[in-house]
């Protein structure tokens, strides 16, 4: 087909194309898209799972140069693609730190797919740019910064990664010129339970994995402080100029907080930068009865926040926020992009957010949060982190009434995260019994249910082990703002768990 041709095709059958939408609607409107009611859960399941092989022989993954497919058989390929996927908004689906989405949330990510809008000026983005601008500011007020500062930025991974460019660029200006010839080694610390993002950034940007420092963690997960401080004079003992300190709010497993205020404090006395890894505990922001979790947030000169976690918006959506003013962020980040970023134009230049950015292109993230929060408003949405956190306090309860199959790692997790142990009926022994090998094959448990989880659909927990406390696998149950679960709920997952238990071979 020649050019013309080709062209002309497209152009005359555009309108009728564009009705796909309406087919896709139609699909997402059926209960088995979001599996949202809790009175139909017990019959859908959360993923109907198959391996690799299997999954390409029933959707056909090919592409090739020439392609021709009816406006049914596209539907049919995006039936199919809802089908074998995971419902993460499943209400028993509890496998990552986010779980289902508020619905306020997802109609704003439909409305900002729909535009197709990007972040980076006021001009292709006015009232988006507007929203970004009021909804960095009410988080700076949150988090006690008088004059703070912040972006929207790709997940947790990138926003740790602000921190540490900044807290550079305020230490180093000249690195972003002449780069990190001649220097000392520049140092960062954070807690061995902390989030890999740091080593992968020391990687990225130049400083080293070895210079990034693993501080030892105590019982709880929490960072200890005069490791630290021990740490950071063995660095400059050797010559190497420590920069940065990270506070988890938060960890990954098993939720633990870093003591911010006391880093604070060492942080101040070394000079310091002070970041907060709050991408998961961020949401104690909100919180009426568990703020004190993040005592001390506003001393920290930056922080990481992923609301599309615990909150409930929908992926992805988080914020890097600094207390630091002076444009900093923006002098850190900026490049003299003439043809985007004019300073002649017909409005407030201020508003054209995109030069703090290391992006170009940027989604539109803030609004999905913005319009949740004009829904409900942040004092409710505190309301629902408590009640997950309450779920989880209730959840150790439940799990202590039935001591000879399962078992707690810690006795009290700070956050909604909760980890422990299933024994099943033919490992229950007494407890001078329970050697290391015991133990070994105890660790072999967690995989083996979850693997009869995902064929069976009908709950999805994730288990991990413990590196910093020699611990192997254990399930992780984290509890998000929805689905808002009632105690019922609690017994059915270790039933479950109990069910398909013994049905695994250790």
């Amino acid at each position: 087909m020649d050019q013309a041709t080709a062209v002309n095709r497209v152009r005359d059958g555009l309108m009728d194309d564009w009705k796909i939408l309406e087919n896709v609607f139609q699909l997402l409107q059926k209960d088995n898209t979001f599996c949202v009611d809790p009175q139909k859960w017990n019959k859908q399941k959360i993923v109907s799972f198959l391996q690799p092989d299997e999954l390409k022989e029933l959707i056909n993954l090919k592409i090739r140069e020439t392609e021709k497919c009816t406006l049914s058989e596209i539907e049919q390929i995006c039936q199919s693609v809802i089908e074998y996927s995971v419902k993460t908004s499943h209400g028993r689906f509890h496998n990552q730190l986010f779980g289902q989405v508020d619905p306020f949330g997802m109609a704003g990510a439909l409305v900002t797919e729909a535009l197709n809008g990007s972040s980076y000026t006021y001009e292709v983005a006015p009232v988006f740019s507007l929203i970004e601008t009021e909804l960095i500011a009410t988080v700076c007020r949150l988090a006690g910064y008088t004059d703070g500062d912040g972006i929207f930025g790709p997940g947790g991974s990138m926003s740790n990664m602000y921190g540490i460019v900044m807290a550079r660029y305020k230490y180093a200006p000249e690195v972003k010129t002449s780069g990190m010839f001649g220097i000392r080694p520049l140092v960062l610390f954070t807690s061995e339970e902390s989030h890999y993002s740091f080593v992968k950034a020391s990687h990225w940007l130049g400083l080293g994995n070895d210079n990034c420092v693993a501080v030892r963690t105590n019982e709880r997960g929490q960072m200890l402080l005069d490791d630290l401080e021990a740490k950071i004079m063995e660095s400059k003992a050797r010559g190497a100029q420590p920069f940065f300190v990270n506070c988890t709010a938060g960890t990954t497993v098993l939720g633990a907080f870093d003591d911010i205020n006391g880093a604070a404090d060492l942080a101040e006395r070394h000079g310091l930068w002070l970041h907060v890894d709050a991408c998961l505990g961020g949401a104690a922001l909100l919180s009426h009865k568990h703020r004190s979790l993040i005592a001390g947030l506003e001393r920290a000169n930056s922080f990481a926040w992923n609301p599309h976690k615990t909150v409930g918006v929908p992926l992805q959506c988080s914020l890097f926020l600094t207390r630091e003013s002076g444009e900093l962020l923006q002098r850190c980040n900026s490049a003299e992009a003439n043809y985007l970023f004019h300073q002649d134009k017909f409005y407030d230049v201020s508003y054209d957010t995109g030069n703090k950015s290391v992006q170009c292109g940027r989604k539109i993230d803030a609004f999905k949060f913005w319009l949740m929060l004009k829904a409900r408003g942040y004092g409710q949405y505190g309301h629902l982190v408590d009640h997950a956190i309450d779920m989880g306090r209730l959840l150790e309860d439940k799990l202590r009434t039935r001591p000879d199959r399962f078992r707690l790692v810690l006795q009290k997790h700070e956050y909604s995260n909760v980890c422990f142990w299933y024994i099943p009926k033919a490992m229950r022994v007494t407890a001078n019994k329970e050697t290391s090998d015991w133990w070994t094959r105890l660790y072999t448990v967690a995989p083996k249910i979850k693997e009869k989880m995902a064929y069976s659909g009908s709950l999805m927990v994730g288990y991990s082990p413990l590196k910093a406390r020699n611990l192997g696998n254990f399930f992780r149950m984290v509890f998000t703002c929805f689905p808002v679960l009632q105690s019922n709920e609690l017994d059915f997952i270790l039933d479950e768990i109990e069910r398909l238990g013994e049905q695994i071979i250790v």
